[in-house]
């Protein structure tokens, strides 16, 4: 009998670090989204970071039925952003398409500053 309530002890212990991490996680993201939120003044963000520290468990599930909407909204918002900024990144890194890469080339030539060969050469490299 003393394994199975061994066993069942770890079962529960597991249990319990599951929930609190996950509350802690809960947290984190309330607070993140307090701060990130322009819609509250100063004076409501330090009224619910209080509230946090001395109510937490309450206020974070106050927090989540009230404000959990606008929670979600921001996010997404947060992440569609991130991802414009990212494709903006990701083109202006990438550099231009064939058809700019041999005007460019074609406007070397013109000026002088490459010759036939290697318009050439930057042409069939563009192509390939």
């Amino acid at each position: 009998m003393d394994f199975w309530e061994n066993f069942w002890s770890i079962i529960w212990w597991f249990v319990w670090v599951f929930a609190f991490t996950t509350y802690l996680i809960a947290v984190f993201m309330i607070i993140g989204d307090i701060f990130r939120d322009n819609t509250l003044n100063g004076w409501l963000k330090a009224l619910w970071m209080i509230f946090l520290i001395f109510v937490p468990f309450l206020t974070a599930l106050i927090y989540l039925i009230a404000r959990g909407r606008g929670m979600t909204e921001r996010s997404a918002e947060r992440a569609r952003l991130n991802q414009e900024y990212t494709e903006s990144y990701i083109r202006d890194v990438a550099g231009s398409s064939p058809t700019e890469e041999i005007a460019r080339a074609k406007a070397l030539l013109d000026s002088g500053t490459i010759t036939e060969s290697d318009y050439a050469k930057i042409k069939t490299r563009v192509l390939a």
